[in-house]
Parts: structure tokens; C-alpha cells; sequence
């Protein structure tokens, strides 16, 4: 974990500004007792839906409860390397309950950029064994350990790390030295927390790249504002801001985001992240202070 906070510290001027916290964090046991205080609650998958390929204990009764009590439940989550289908059957396969258009991810608002877009061929760091999906439409080919790829891309994205390797983030390097292009990064994590451990995400190579070749990145997820634009128009012009409240585990994505967006945040402690950890202290050294610590979702 402190390995983790460290990375997302070193990237922090490429990350929005927090917001001076107006208060100390609200400690509580879970969203049960904040429940009143809000009517929509924007929830992070990793680390608050699930830990890996596995719920969360209790959080499926929890969303259940929210939603009985007429709470909007919406996921907004930086899960960019599936496409929209296979993740929602992943959600119903750990035993939720969740409409296709409240999952809200950063692979979402990357297509909704991509569309804005004129043409242009894309190198594409995913795993190809998820399948394209949305992507299908757009002229991408993957990276992999062919050079020639690389050089003839027009610009990268970047959607999944699971397949990717140090061989072909050498290779991705060396094209970008030689000619700058846009870097797209579908997901800005830099890491997401397992059963065991953490795995490292594209936002991790991206900044890598960025420090190496000068090129600044455009990130289409927490904790940056195009996700966040995307939950508030599903969820329409009604509901005051500060009614709103993200929920999750991490401060550098889902706190930070929150801030910028405006809106209440929550930290799930327990959980994800921060698991075993200190979480006050990581709030002191970083200035990224959450409206609320939570024990668990």
C-alpha cells in the first residue's frame, strides 16, 4: 500500500487540486448511517462492490437497501478493459442487481471521446482475449511484440495492462520518442486492489511514459471530470450536488474526483485500498480528505 500511495504522490501535478476539507472526516460504520443524509450514492466497483472476482459481503443487501428507500445507486468505475456486456456479467455473476446504464465506466467516456473524434488508427494497449467490444467500430490495432504496430499507430490507447509487459512498454516508448502522438489512458488507475495484493493498471504505464517523453496524457476516468459528467447526465438536472456522494477506497481517484466534481465523498476503510492500513494517516500526508471514513460500504 504505502508503495502504491507513493506512485499516485509522485503524479500528483498531473492530478486535479483538492479541495480544502471543510471539516475533519465523519467517522461511521458503513453507508447505513449516511444514508439519510443523501439521495444518490455513486459507487466504485474495486474495492466497494468487489475485491477482484469477489463480492464484498453484504454490500449486494446494502445497494438493496438504499435502493428500497428510493436512493439512486449509480457505479462509476475506472474498469476499462471489458467491454460493457462482459462487465455487467460479471456484476450479475457476483450477485448484483445492476441496470446496464447505471454502470458507469471510464471506458464509457473514453468511446464518447473517441466518437467526438475525426478517424484516426490506434494502437490499442488491452487484453485482446476480452474482446473489443465498443471498440469494434474504430479503426485499432493491438500492441504486442511486433514493432511495426507501434510506429504506424496515430495515436494509443490505453485500456487494460493484464497482457502487457516491460518488453512492449519499451517498444511503446521508443515509437513515442521518435514521433509524438496522443496518449489516450481509458483507465488512470495506477493500480487496483486483488484478493492478494495489487495489480498494476495502464495509469501506471502512462505516467511512465509521460515522464519519459515529455507527451501529456488524456485520461478518461477518476479522478478527472469526464466520468463524473457522464453520471450526472444519467442522472439528469434534479438532484442538488450536494446531495450527491462517491463512495470508494481510493483517495487519489475516487476522493480526489469527488472534490473536483463538486460533490460529497466517502472512504470505504476496511476495504480495497486501504485494508489493513491507516487511512487517517495517508489522509494527512496527502491533504485528500474525504467528507466521511466509512468501516465498509
Amino acid at each position: 500500500m504505502a508503495t502504491a500511495l507513493a506512485a499516485y504522490e509522485a503524479v500528483r501535478h498531473r492530478l486535479p487540486t483538492p479541495v480544502a476539507p471543510r471539516a475533519a472526516p465523519q467517522h461511521a460504520a458503513s453507508l447505513a448511517a449516511i444514508a439519510d443524509r443523501f439521495d444518490v450514492f455513486l459507487l466504485d466497483a474495486f474495492g466497494v462492490l468487489n475485491i477482484g472476482e469477489t463480492a464484498i459481503p453484504g454490500v449486494i443487501d446494502r445497494i438493496d437497501d438504499l435502493t428500497r428507500a428510493g436512493k439512486r445507486v449509480i457505479v462509476v468505475s475506472n474498469a476499462a478493459g471489458f467491454p460493457h456486456a462482459r462487465l455487467m456479467e460479471k456484476y450479475a455473476r457476483l450477485g448484483y442487481s445492476l441496470a446496464a446504464e447505471d454502470v458507469i465506466t471510464s471506458r464509457a467516456t473514453l468511446m464518447a471521446a473517441l466518437q467526438a473524434e475525426p478517424k484516426r488508427h490506434w494502437g490499442l494497449m488491452a487484453t485482446p482475449s476480452a474482446g473489443l467490444g465498443e471498440l469494434a467500430g474504430f479503426d485499432v490495432t493491438y500492441l504486442e511484440d511486433d514493432p511495426a504496430p507501434y510506429r504506424a499507430a496515430e495515436g494509443i490507447l490505453m485500456i487494460g495492462s493484464a497482457a502487457w509487459t516491460e518488453t512492449r512498454q519499451a517498444l511503446l516508448a521508443e515509437a513515442l520518442a521518435e514521433r509524438a502522438r496522443p496518449i489516450w489512458v481509458g483507465n488512470p488507475d495506477i493500480v487496483a486492489p486483488r484478493e492478494v495484493g495489487f495489480s498494476i493498471e495502464p495509469g501506471h504505464y502512462a505516467h511512465r511514459l509521460a515522464d519519459m517523453t515529455g507527451i501529456r496524457p488524456s485520461f478518461f476516468g477518476k479522478p478527472f471530470g469526464g466520468i463524473f459528467e457522464l453520471a450526472f447526465q444519467r442522472l439528469g438536472t434534479d438532484i442538488p450536488r450536494e446531495r450527491i456522494v462517491m463512495v470508494g477506497d481510493s483517495l487519489h481517484t475516487d476522493i480526489l474526483g469527488a472534490q473536483a466534481a463538486g460533490i460529497a465523498s466517502a472512504l470505504i476503510a476496511d476495504y480495497g485500498f486501504f485494508a489493513g492500513h491507516d487511512a487517517p494517516d495517508a489522509i494527512d500526508r496527502t491533504g485528500i480528505s474525504p467528507d466521511f471514513i466509512l468501516e465498509r460500504p
